[in-house]
């Protein structure tokens, strides 16, 4: 990779790579700075690289370098979907290694943030920092029915012509409603060399994996080290808000953001807000 090519600094005109590892070539984009501890973002549950937030992506990126991936099975990349997350947290480490990487910063949204607590589990050397939302911890309160939950808001958008995400992200509020619209635009802003995306196959493997978690018995927390920012909306539903409590109490060095009025997609609907603290929350 030529480390003399201007930095990119949007999102949607960063290029899609990809870097082969363990039998399988994986699909990445990378933009901002060349130096410093690198953010790799892990992504949710049914998401390509086209489905992060790209003010979340930008903004973060202003400052760090940012590394968005899909991961094997998904979109670009190659191979098959494993159906636990220990599975996947396996392979982003792959692939984070593939890049040379020896320490990283994880950005972990929703089953992202089920994968970064397995990583920092199981690779503590590698992890600097991690920043959650969206998410629970093995065994948690209500992420057993992610898939009841997913099915029943994806038959709701396709009886009402909708993205199953203005129901699985946001409050029905006027706000959640206008944070949604809003977000789902954002999505479609990049126009060239979109991801492929995801397969049926890789969707019904992620959500038994999900499923699985939410059936484990409770990990030891206490054994991340890392400082840890959770964050969430006040009424997620489909890994239910108590469980971003439930982590920040169990996590030795945790600091814990709520935002108002807001669903799952709370780091979305409050994107300034967040970016600004989790660019505080890396910089400290």
């Amino acid at each position: 990779m030529n480390n003399n090519q201007d930095v990119v600094s949007s999102y949607q005109d960063a290029p899609t790579r990809a870097v082969s590892a363990g039998g399988v070539d994986f699909a990445y984009r990378e933009l901002g700075p060349k130096t410093g501890v690198p953010v790799v973002f892990l992504t949710h549950l049914a998401a390509v690289l086209d489905n992060w937030d790209p003010r979340v992506v930008d903004g973060i990126a202003a400052h760090h370098r940012v590394i968005t991936f899909d991961n094997r099975g998904v979109g670009a990349t190659t191979g098959t979907t494993p159906k636990s997350i220990q599975g996947m947290a396996a392979d982003a480490v792959t692939f984070i290694r593939a890049l040379g990487l020896t320490n990283v910063d994880l950005l972990g949204f929703s089953m992202g943030g089920m994968i970064a607590q397995v990583i920092a589990q199981t690779e503590p050397d590698l992890v600097r920092k991690l920043v959650i939302a969206g998410t629970g911890p093995a065994g948690g309160e209500g992420i057993k029915n992610v898939t009841r939950i997913s099915n029943l808001d994806t038959v709701r958008a396709l009886l009402t012509l909708q993205d199953p995400k203005q129901f699985l992200f946001f409050t029905r509020t006027s706000n959640g409603k206008r944070a949604g619209k809003e977000f789902l635009a954002r999505l479609k802003e990049r126009k060239n060399d979109r991801d492929k995306t995801i397969a049926l196959r890789a969707y019904v493997a992620q959500l038994k994996a999900i499923h699985r978690w939410g059936l484990e018995k409770p990990s030891d927390l206490s054994v991340i080290r890392q400082p840890v920012l959770v964050a969430n909306g006040d009424h997620d539903r489909m890994v239910p808000t108590k469980n971003s409590h439930d982590l920040a109490r169990r996590l030795p060095d945790s600091e814990l953001v709520i935002y108002p009025d807001a669903g799952h997609g709370g780091i979305f609907q409050f994107h300034a807000q967040f970016v600004a603290k989790a660019l505080e929350f890396l910089a400290r």
